[in-house]
């Protein structure tokens, strides 16, 4: 079990493209949701001027975003605004996000749909247009690689995530990731986006699901792991509701992530328990060998400093293992508890993918 695990890490690092090749077409729209308590995410901004790919900037907003005004008044040029109201039936996040698809141009072309809390490397928008462009997929997706604070809880939530993000993913079996993801406009008229967009919470888990009932080519760009800055404060909720958006959108595809989970969890128990210090030298020695591959996948895809935030949860997988494991069936575990997803300061009841109830958090 331990060799399957370090031959999946060593498969990715493998596989990752050492110059990946870029498209700047034109026609480019970018769309970004944003709390109406944005800051403006100056770093954010900076990191979307600096794209070698040029684009039109939507945010789209509640309208209540006093940060997202005066950005718009400023870079008016290549930033617009959508106002998209209160939703009352779907996710906050959905309903601005199909405001956005109803007021795209004649002239957009290629969608990229970004969130607001990622640090994106200047390659990101060229990296996901290239297969569209190419005409070697559908859906592109990124992946989300996060850099924990220097607290353990945080690392360890980290490294339940680097666990899921250095998977070898197969095109077939790929969810695309919202906070870096493309299609172009055809494809999301032949999925009726907007359609396919209401009434849900989550807009990844919907746009990845309805295109695999297509039949679509959705691909991961593998060196597009792309820096997500992670508090202390509520890792283990977002931990949870991850495997929640999972749980209410797919119970199969929960289930099977579980089970494989549950095994590694037995192993480590009967390891620890019963195996002696031969199986523990094997599990160690599988874990450190994992960590030393991903400290060359973090190199490879991430900036020095992101590196070094995000070797923070590399020490979990070094020092124990076992914990790892067991926190995330923990959090799988718990997810399936409940249909009650807090996002954004808002309680929503979910059932297979459609909000049911939503209160707002007093």
């Amino acid at each position: 079990m331990q060799g399957l695990t370090l031959a999946g890490v060593l498969n990715y690092w493998r596989h990752l493209p050492v110059n990946g090749k870029v498209e700047a077409p034109d026609g480019v729209v970018m769309l970004l949701s944003v709390r109406d308590d944005w800051d403006g995410g100056a770093a954010l901004i900076a990191r979307l001027k600096a794209q070698t790919a040029r684009f039109r900037l939507l945010i789209a907003t509640s309208g209540n975003c006093a940060a997202a005004e005066a950005l718009v008044a400023r870079e008016g040029d290549w930033v617009q605004i959508v106002r998209a109201g209160v939703a009352v039936d779907e996710g906050q996040k959905v309903h601005k996000l199909r405001a956005a698809l109803r007021a795209l141009q004649a002239e957009d072309r290629y969608l990229v749909f970004v969130d607001a809390d990622i640090e994106p490397p200047a390659r990101l928008v060229g990296r996901l247009l290239f297969p569209l462009v190419r005409g070697k997929a559908d859906i592109v997706t990124g992946y989300r690689l996060l850099l924990p604070e220097a607290h353990w809880q945080a690392a360890l939530v980290g490294a339940v995530e680097m666990q899921l993000a250095t998977l070898p993913r197969a095109a077939s079996a790929t969810m695309p990731w919202g906070g870096a993801m493309a299609l172009t406009r055809e494809v999301a008229e032949r999925l009726d986006l907007d359609a396919a967009l209401a009434g849900r919470l989550s807009d990844d888990m919907a746009i990845g699901l309805a295109g695999w009932k297509a039949k679509l080519r959705l691909r991961p760009v593998r060196d597009l792991l792309v820096a997500s800055p992670l508090e202390a404060r509520g890792a283990i909720g977002f931990g949870v509701r991850q495997y929640r958006h999972i749980v209410t959108n797919s119970m199969g595809m929960w289930l099977v992530a579980t089970l494989v989970v549950t095994a590694q969890a037995l192993g480590w128990v009967w390891a620890i328990g019963w195996g002696g210090l031969a199986a523990l030298a094997v599990g160690y020695g599988a874990a450190a060998t994992r960590a030393l591959v991903r400290r060359r996948i973090l190199a490879g895809v991430l900036e020095p400093k992101q590196v070094r935030a995000a070797r923070r949860s590399l020490w979990w997988d070094v020092v124990a293992p076992f914990a790892v494991c067991w926190a995330h069936l923990g959090m799988q575990l718990m997810a399936a508890c409940s249909r009650r997803i807090r996002w954004g300061g808002i309680d929503y009841w979910v059932k297979r993918g459609k909000v049911v109830r939503m209160e707002r958090v007093k």
